[in-house]
């Protein structure tokens, strides 16, 4: 796809793109007096030989005003509005901008939606804006234009420098990496002392240390890389899914960093960030790939066909892997966090020991469940205590992990084949299982699919994962306003 200036004889194409767009079509004539005008700036996005988008602004005392964009309806849906967005917005800067304002209709889901994932927001209403219609228009500003296309312009050659945060749940972290893949630094302030003694984190005090973490994490991520803000291009921060107390803590940071140093700030899914952490260990991994994500809060597998792209295939109906190990764990005794003492433990046991259920083993489909193998060790372990029969530890631990990996393989190896892909991504807290590690690896060696896994330090939440995830945000333009919210309940997609 190549974006240029807009010339005469485009203007058929840009007609045709424009009829099929608008209710109240601009003429011939009107765009031939928009193209000799100084203070316009107008493009094209060519693609199969022909025009397949349009876009232009006015800049007028220190600001562009989107006047039109547009994209034909066979090719939308491709990312072509986002880039003639920025490619506009680099004119703009060109011509002395510092800012973009636009109107667009309150109906005008899609355009609104687009506007938003580019940082721009809504900063008031004009009631009756369309005569034709009556309809309002709502009136869209953006931030610092010059500093968003500075840092998409590093992301594309791969020298951008970014700043991540990562509080979802109870780690407090920061990173800072060159061009996606160059890690500088890494700080990562663990709460798992403090959540011990509950036996699972409690979101009151992880939002209360997060707070209290916060600012010698960054400050020490940004000594440990040898930078100051002023080496920045952009922030990353993550928005979503976790404990909504411990994503505002990180996200209000994040948002005073950016509106203090003018930096351009990224939201990114933390399930997403788990996936390019095995992009860290191997940056040769590529799309098409299936990822299943398994740690605390989440067990889901995931298609990427692309990167930035994801489709869920299936998620734990109940328990996810990580909260089934814990809540096992402290009924055997053997404290928080579960996941590294039941591995452990299981190491001596037979995995055969006992016939644990392995729910939706045959389901038909991609989904989870682990709460009812949660409760059968619970009677299990109830009815030996009953008996009188000594509970033998290591052989119940690894009973229950190899339940777990049953289902998880099987149901990866099936998705994997499914979508046609070589590539299978493991990622998340869970990852670090070795006895999951072995059993997927062997399982897709046998179907001719590479497995990757992160390494253990970026198993567990890390802002690593974060920043190498913001790359991609960067390259295509995506970036959050700083009046977006935190959202627990964030979905991949």
């Amino acid at each position: 796809m190549n974006v240029r200036a807009m010339e005469e004889a485009d203007l058929s194409g840009v007609l045709g793109i424009e009829r099929v767009s608008f209710a109240a079509p601009w003429s011939a004539a009107l765009f031939e007096q928009e193209l000799i005008r100084e203070d316009r700036r107008w493009l094209v996005a060519e693609g199969d030989g022909r025009v397949v988008g349009f876009g232009g602004v006015m800049v007028i005392g220190g600001e562009s005003h989107l006047m039109d964009l547009a994209v034909a309806p066979a090719f939308r849906g491709r990312g072509i509005a986002r880039m003639l967005l920025w490619a506009l917005a680099a004119a703009s800067v060109d011509a002395g901008a510092g800012r973009m304002t636009l109107e667009a209709r309150s109906s005008n889901a899609g355009a609104l939606a687009l506007y938003a994932s580019s940082g721009l927001e809504i900063a008031g209403t004009r009631p009756g804006y369309y005569p034709e219609t009556g309809e309002d228009a709502l009136v869209l500003w953006s931030r610092e234009l010059a500093p968003h296309v500075r840092a998409m312009e590093a992301a594309k050659v791969g020298e951008e420098v970014v700043l991540a945060i990562e509080t979802s749940c109870d780690e407090t972290a920061a990173a800072v990496m060159l061009g996606g893949h160059r890690l500088l630094a890494s700080v990562v302030a663990s709460q798992v002392d403090f959540h011990a003694r509950f036996g699972g984190v409690v979101p009151e005090i992880a939002s209360r240390k997060h707070t209290e973490a916060i600012v010698a994490v960054v400050d020490q991520a940004l000594a440990d890389a040898g930078v100051g803000f002023g080496d920045l291009h952009a922030l990353a921060v993550t928005h979503g899914p976790g404990l909504v107390g411990a994503l505002v803590v990180g996200l209000a940071y994040a948002k005073g960093l950016a509106l203090g140093t003018h930096l351009p700030l990224v939201g990114v899914n933390h399930l997403e960030g788990h996936i390019h952490a095995a992009r860290l260990a191997d940056p040769a991994l590529a799309p098409p790939l299936v990822a299943l994500l398994v740690s605390g809060g989440h067990t889901t597998l995931v298609h990427v066909p692309a990167w930035g792209r994801y489709e869920s295939l299936g998620r734990t109906l109940d328990d996810a892997a990580g909260e089934a190990f814990d809540k096992v764990a402290k009924v055997l005794g053997l404290g928080y966090p579960g996941g590294p003492a039941i591995s452990r433990l299981a190491e001596r046991g037979n995995p055969a020991a006992v016939p644990f259920p392995r729910a939706m083993l045959r389901s038909g489909d991609f989904d989870f469940s682990l709460s009812g193998l949660k409760t059968a060790v619970i009677q299990y372990v109830e009815r030996e205590r009953a008996a009188g029969r000594d509970l033998n530890l290591p052989d119940i631990a690894a009973s229950f992990q190899q339940a777990v990996i049953d289902v998880q393989v099987a149901k990866t190896v099936r998705a994997a084949s499914a979508c046609g892909v070589r590539a299978v991504v493991l990622a998340g807290g869970v990852a670090a299982n070795p006895a999951l590690r072995a059993a997927l690896a062997s399982a897709l060696e046998a179907e001719g699919v590479q497995l990757a896994v992160p390494p253990l330090d970026l198993c567990t939440d890390n802002a690593a994962m974060i920043a190498a995830a913001a790359h991609d945000h960067l390259v295509d333009g995506r970036f959050l306003g700083l009046g977006a919210d935190a959202v627990p309940n964030l979905r991949l997609g």
